[in-house]
C-alpha cells in the first residue's frame, strides 16, 4: 500500500491551491462561487491521486473536507470522458450510512458540479419509490445512497451496477457499527472488477482494514491526523452529575447566551425525545432527531436547527456523522458512547472549518468505565467538575417536572405555517375551504346544503335525547299532518279493499295482457 505525501518538497513552501491541482475550470468556477480558496489537507493529498484514477484509501476526522475531497476529482474526470447515461445506470456511486449524510453529499455533488449538467440522485429509505425510480429511469452521473434502499432498486432490478466506473464508500467505519458490511459486499458484487474505489473513514478498526484489503487495488493511504485524535481547536470537559439531574444541568447550562448553537447526544431513541421534551418545558427551544422520525420530521427539524429556530437538536450516534451544520457552538454528550471511537465523532460536529468548539460530556457513576476507555483511546485526560448532590439542581428538576413534561418535543414550524397549525404537527389544515367553525346545526363546514334544510332550519332541529331507562331512544318531534280521508269514519260493513295494480301493457286492461 503506497503512502501518500504532501507536495514536493521544492514546493513545500508554496501554497497548493485547486488552480494548480488542474481541476476543470467549470469546478474552479462553482468553487469561487461557494467561497472556497484553498484546499483542506485532506484536499491536498487525496485529490491529485484521484484524478489519476488510484483507488484511494482516506483516514481523517469529520469537519476536514472529506467530501470535497472525493467529490472534486470524481466530477473532474466525468468531466474529462463525458459520455451520456444509460437508463438504469450509475457512472459513480457514493454509499452512506445516514440519510442526512447522504443529502449532504448529494448537495456538494450538485454545487460543485453545478456549471457541467450532471445528473445527480439521492436514494435512501423512509419515502416512496416513485420519484426514485423515475431518477434511476432515466440514467445517472452520480448517484449518492443508502445501502438499505439501494439493494431493494437492485432487487427490484431498477438499477444496474454493471457499467458503474467509481465506487466511494463513505464513513466506512459507521458502516461496520451499523452492520452494513454484508450488503456492502452484495452491492460490491453486482459492479465490474475494474472500477476505481475509494475509502474514507475517521477511524481504521481492524474488520474495515480487512474490507479494504479485499477491494481496494494498491491503494494510496492518505492519513492527515492521527486514528481516533481529537481535534485541538475543541475545548473538552466532563461533568460528574447523577444520571437522574442531567436534564436538569442541561437546561441550566442555556441560561448562559454562549450556549447558541448546540447538539446533545444520547444513547437511545426515547430518551432523545425525552431530553427534548424537558428541555422545551425549561423554555429552551429544543428539536429531536433519529431512526424512529420520519423522513420530512427529520428533514424539518433539521432545517429549523440550520436556520437558528431551534437552539438544541438532540439526536442519536446514527445521525452524529449526518449532521453537518455551519456554527455548532456546543457539543454535549448527554450519556457516553459504548464506543469510544463514537465520542471524537460525535464533538467533530462542532469546530468545523477552522472554528473554535465545546465538548461538554455528562458522567453518572455507572459510565466511569466509558470515560477511562475514551481517555485511552484518545490519548488524553479530559478535566472535569463535580455536581453531584447538588440542591439547586433538585430544585429546578421538580420545578420543570411539576409543570408536566410532554413526552415529546413539539415538531418545527413549516415554512409559511404555523407551529402544530390544526393540531396536525404543523402541516395545516388538510382542506384549504375549511374555516375550522362548524355551522350551526352540524354538518361539514366546507359542504352547502340544498333547498331549506341548512341556515337557521338546521339550527332549529331540536336534539336528540335517550332515556336510559326506556330501553329505547325517544326523540321529540311534531306530529305530522293526519290524511283527511283515513280521518273520516268508514261505513259500517264496507270492506277494506287493495288498490287495484295498474298493467305493464301499455293500459290495455287485464284481458289484453292475457291475450
Amino acid at each position: 500500500m503506497a503512502e501518500s505525501a504532501l507536495p514536493h518538497a521544492k514546493d513545500t513552501a508554496v501554497s497548493t491551491t485547486f488552480e494548480s491541482m488542474g481541476l476543470n475550470k467549470a469546478l474552479l468556477q462553482a468553487l469561487t462561487a461557494t467561497g472556497y480558496t484553498k484546499p483542506t489537507p485532506i484536499q491536498e493529498k487525496a485529490i491529485p491521486d484521484v484524478m489519476l484514477g488510484k483507488d484511494l484509501l482516506g483516514i481523517a476526522q469529520t469537519g476536514t473536507g472529506k467530501t470535497a475531497a472525493f467529490a472534486l476529482p470524481i466530477l473532474h474526470r466525468l468531466a474529462e470522458n463525458r459520455t451520456p447515461p444509460v437508463p438504469r445506470t450509475t457512472r459513480a456511486l457514493i454509499l452512506s450510512p445516514t440519510r442526512e449524510l447522504a443529502t449532504q453529499i448529494g448537495d456538494s455533488f450538485k454545487a460543485y458540479g453545478a456549471h457541467l449538467g450532471f445528473r445527480v440522485a439521492v436514494i435512501f429509505g423512509g419515502v416512496k419509490y416513485g420519484a426514485q425510480e423515475r431518477a434511476l429511469q432515466q440514467g445517472l452521473d452520480i448517484l449518492v445512497a443508502a445501502p438499505g434502499r439501494l439493494l431493494d432498486h437492485i432487487q427490484q432490478k431498477t438499477l444496474d451496477l454493471s457499467s458503474t466506473e467509481i465506487f466511494v464508500l463513505d464513513e466506512a467505519d459507521q458502516m461496520l457499527d451499523l452492520g452494513f458490511i454484508k450488503p456492502i459486499r452484495q452491492i460490491v458484487s453486482r459492479m465490474p472488477a475494474r472500477r476505481q474505489n475509494l475509502f474514507f473513514s475517521a477511524t481504521m478498526p481492524s474488520e474495515i482494514g480487512k474490507l479494504a484489503g479485499e477491494l481496494l487495488k494498491d491503494p494510496v493511504k492518505v492519513q492527515v491526523t492521527p486514528q481516533s485524535t481529537t481535534v485541538q481547536r475543541i475545548s473538552q470537559s466532563v461533568v460528574y452529575i447523577e444520571q437522574g439531574k442531567k436534564r436538569a444541568l442541561l437546561t441550566e447550562m442555556f441560561s448562559d447566551p454562549e450556549y447558541k448553537r448546540c447538539l446533545v447526544f444520547t444513547k437511545t431513541k426515547h430518551g432523545a425525545d425525552k431530553v427534548a421534551a424537558y428541555l422545551e418545558t425549561g423554555g429552551v427551544e429544543a428539536g429531536a432527531i433519529h431512526g424512529n422520525k420520519s423522513q420530512p420530521q427529520r428533514e424539518r427539524t433539521l432545517e429549523a436547527f440550520k436556520k437558528g429556530k431551534l437552539r438544541v437538536l438532540v439526536a442519536t450516534d446514527i445521525a452524529a456523522r449526518g449532521i453537518d451544520v455551519d456554527g455548532v457552538s456546543h457539543v454535549v454528550n448527554f450519556e457516553l458512547p459504548h464506543v469510544p471511537e463514537s465520542y471524537v465523532h460525535r464533538i467533530g460536529r462542532t469546530a468545523r472549518a477552522g472554528k473554535d468548539g465545546t465538548a461538554v460530556s455528562f458522567v453518572a457513576g455507572d459510565e466511569m468505565k466509558l470515560l477511562r476507555d475514551i481517555e485511552k483511546v484518545t490519548r488524553q485526560k479530559i478535566p472535569a467538575a463535580d455536581r453531584r448532590n447538588d440542591k439547586q439542581l433538585a430544585a429546578l428538576d421538580a420545578s420543570i417536572m411539576s409543570a408536566g413534561v410532554a413526552k415529546k418535543a413539539t415538531l418545527p414550524e413549516r415554512e409559511g405555517g404555523e407551529r402544530n397549525e390544526g393540531g396536525r404537527g404543523g402541516r395545516g389544515r388538510r382542506n384549504p375551504h375549511r374555516d375550522g367553525v362548524r355551522p350551526e346545526g352540524g354538518g361539514q363546514p366546507h359542504r352547502k346544503r340544498r333547498g331549506d334544510r341548512g341556515g337557521e332550519a338546521a339550527a332549529a332541529r331540536p336534539e336528540k335525547t335517550y332515556n336510559p331507562m326506556a330501553g329505547e331512544k325517544t326523540t321529540p318531534r311534531e306530529p305530522r299532518p293526519s290524511d283527511p280521508r283515513k280521518s273520516e269514519p268508514r261505513p259500517e260493513g264496507e270492506l277494506k279493499r287493495r288498490p287495484r295494480r295498474r298493467p305493464s301493457n301499455g293500459g290495455k286492461g287485464y284481458g289484453a295482457a292475457k291475450g
